[in-house]
């Protein structure tokens, strides 16, 4: 049981996606970001889990689970021949197979708020929640949001505030979700916030990885952490306070694009049933590359020995060309060091330049240099050099200037555990205790 001094303490939690440790040199040199190094902990070598998606990740920050245990394997359930913007995401808290910390905040009678937060669709435990979910399909955005969260919180947020955004177009949307964790901090004052910003993501997407797009996105996330950190000081609770500023994962500028399931249907492992008058012909598969970016899992039906022989050794005939952009076929063993889930024999990993692609249709290889697009994106190996992120965290407790040095993704939680002084369950990260003061 907590004190109720020990409650009056508060933790904001900024997941800014794709904040690398690319980006550090610049970062830190931001009034707002540069404030927060200088008073807080530290660190530019903050290692993902695998594969670097955000919603591995963000699933692996609120449990301190490896994918293994916490059973979030990709931002996407597999769904084959379904278009991308069609398909459905791990929306939804029952996804996670694992204990939150946002349950054991509840639990120990604090408040908590998510805005945009992932995989947090029926999130009960979280008072004033705006989970990050998307209308597909026809689907209406308002309701969804509405009927997966807390109706009332999300409908006077989108009131006061909605007409800041333009759908999901940035900078817009993260100029929406800094309002409302303003009004948050002022007017609900929960002990712990969590809140994603994704602009830098985005922005790396559809730009690359480098020029001076990156830069103006920092500015303004800068510009969004110190309206944050005034709305902490407006509401009087500044020295109750602590900031964990946090990046999931890193990204790599793309050039190729790999389509395994093209030569799959080549060989028949994907193919169109026999249809009957008047009916579409429907697409059915053996064995199935589903595209995680920089990484890619390799689906079989179960029991289909034969399909999976093919498929295998299509792939590994495939790779021993080095122009096909294999970097590694991981078998079990491989995964287990990895801490994938056990429901995957094997993964793919793609080199530096080349990125995959669900697609069965057109060519195996496709390159974007060739058709005037620029591309980045991110899933590879968290065990690549310099393939790391970013952790800020300053508060009352945290001591001053302190360099961290290596840490996980898995030690998130039972940090935010021990911030707040509140149990939790035994798991794969640990908290990083040499922060304290």
């Amino acid at each position: 049981m907590i004190t109720l001094a020990e409650k009056d303490q508060y933790l904001i939690v900024i997941s800014y996606d794709a904040f690398s440790k690319d980006n550090w040199d610049i970062a830190s040199k931001k009034p707002n970001l540069a404030k927060l190094i200088a008073n807080g902990a530290s660190t530019n070598r903050l290692k993902s889990v695998y594969p670097t998606l955000t919603y591995v990740i963000h699933s692996s920050y609120v449990t301190g689970m490896y994918p293994k245990t916490h059973k979030v394997y990709h931002n996407n359930p597999l769904q084959p021949f379904v278009p991308e913007k069609d398909q459905d995401w791990h929306w939804f808290r029952e996804d996670i197979h694992s204990p939150t910390v946002y349950e054991a905040a509840r639990q120990a009678d604090l408040t908590t708020a998510g805005i945009l937060w992932p995989v947090t669709g029926r999130a009960q435990a979280i008072k004033y929640n705006i989970p990050e979910i998307r209308a597909v399909r026809g689907e209406n955005q308002a309701y969804k949001v509405l009927i997966n969260g807390s109706p009332l919180f999300s409908i006077a947020m989108e009131i006061k505030y909605g007409t800041h955004r333009k759908g999901i177009e940035q900078p817009y949307l993260d100029d929406f979700i800094t309002l409302c964790a303003i009004d948050t901090i002022k007017k609900k004052t929960p002990n712990l916030l969590l809140m994603h910003l994704i602009e830098l993501d985005d922005t790396k997407h559809l730009y690359g990885t480098k020029g001076p797009h990156i830069e103006e996105a920092i500015d303004r996330m800068d510009r969004r952490i110190g309206e944050i950190m005034q709305a902490v000081c407006d509401r009087g609770i500044e020295n109750k306070t602590t900031f964990l500023i946090v990046g999931d994962h890193g990204q790599l500028d793309v050039r190729y694009k790999i389509h395994l399931n093209t030569l799959f249907k080549k060989h028949g492992l994907i193919y169109e049933e026999e249809s009957y008058y008047g009916q579409t012909p429907q697409k059915n598969w053996r064995a199935y590359v589903q595209g995680a970016g920089g990484a890619a899992y390799v689906h079989f039906r179960p029991g289909d020995s034969e399909a999976r022989e093919l498929a295998m050794r299509i792939i590994y005939e495939f790779a021993t060309d080095e122009a096909n952009g294999i970097e590694a076929i991981y078998d079990r063993e491989m995964l287990d060091a990895l801490h994938v889930d056990d429901r995957f024999a094997f993964m793919l990993e793609a080199k530096e330049g080349y990125a995959f692609e669900d697609n069965d249709e057109g060519d195996i290889i496709t390159d974007l240099h060739a058709r005037g697009k620029v591309y980045a994106t991110h899933g590879y190996s968290p065990e690549r050099v310099d393939y790391t992120s970013n952790l800020i965290i300053s508060g009352p407790r945290i001591k001053k200037g302190f360099e961290i040095g290596e840490a996980c993704v898995i030690d998130i939680a039972p940090t935010i555990t021990s911030i707040l002084n509140i149990p939790f369950h035994e798991c794969n990260g640990r908290a990083l205790k040499e922060i304290f003061l």
